[in-house]
């Protein structure tokens, strides 16, 4: 079976037709960079061009960097425009799409369920915390594989700042940090969220992941494991689709 995925980004809208079978894409994905201002109406348009790509006229999952309520409310919008704030993005992109049926779901949430059901989370038991590390820090939080929605822990306070404004990835090139400068930071936010949370198990997201060989052994102190995220940059995409699905 085989559903549409869009993983909305920072920096770029990427997508392409999951295989939901393997959860894997059954094709190679299409990415378009995100506009600036990222207000709804460009995304939109971004979005289409990405579907439109691959000709696709069935059902289409999307993830949002923001909070999202119901499979379509945006009710934050941290890293693109504010006009983002009380947007049914399920109508926005459905009517963008010629009205094929959409479903928005959290962009970490996303990312979550995907490694939870076919990467580094599968089959995990406890307290599972996936934190993707991008243009800002998303989280998604399992208890036996049960998803807690819409977390948000890049907005934790560390050293009086949002979390994500010390640590993400952006954060790294920002502030043209080391890698072992950066991973001290990761380690601190770290620390934190296990103090809060007590995982069994920390999976590391977003494009970072594929270089974690870079960074993972840097960190110390963290009592919970620590394992890169096995679908990377794609689970976004996988997991949008497989929400879909389960809304169709």
């Amino acid at each position: 079976m085989q559903i549409f995925g869009v993983d909305i980004g920072g920096s770029g809208i990427k997508g392409a037709p999951v295989d939901l079978d393997r959860g894997d894409l059954a094709q190679e994905r299409c990415k378009v960079l995100t506009p600036h201002p990222a207000t709804p109406d460009s995304v939109a348009d971004g979005v289409r061009q990405v579907v439109e790509h691959f000709g696709w006229t069935g059902p289409v999952g999307l993830t949002f960097p923001g909070v999202v309520t119901g499979g379509a409310m945006v009710r934050t919008a941290a890293n693109v425009d504010k006009g983002w704030i009380d947007t049914d993005a399920r109508a926005l992109f459905s009517g963008r799409l010629g009205g094929l049926p959409v479903t928005v779901v959290n962009d970490a949430d996303a990312a979550g369920v995907a490694e939870m059901q076919f990467g580094a989370g599968r089959g995990r038991r406890g307290t599972v915390v996936l934190l993707t590390f991008g243009t800002g820090i998303g989280s998604a939080v399992f208890t036996d594989g049960v998803l807690v929605p819409n977390t948000e822990l890049g907005h934790l306070e560390l050293n009086g700042h949002d979390a994500e404004k010390r640590a993400s990835s952006k954060a790294k090139e920002d502030n043209d940090l080391s890698w072992e400068q950066w991973a001290r930071r990761v380690q601190k936010y770290l620390a934190h969220v296990e103090m809060l949370f007590s995982p069994e198990l920390f999976v590391i997201g977003g494009g970072v992941s594929r270089k974690a060989h870079k960074f993972l052994h840097l960190i110390e102190g963290v009592k919970a494991e620590i394992v890169p995220a096995q679908l990377q940059n794609n689970a976004g995409i996988v997991g949008a689709a497989m929400r879909a699905a389960q809304q169709s």
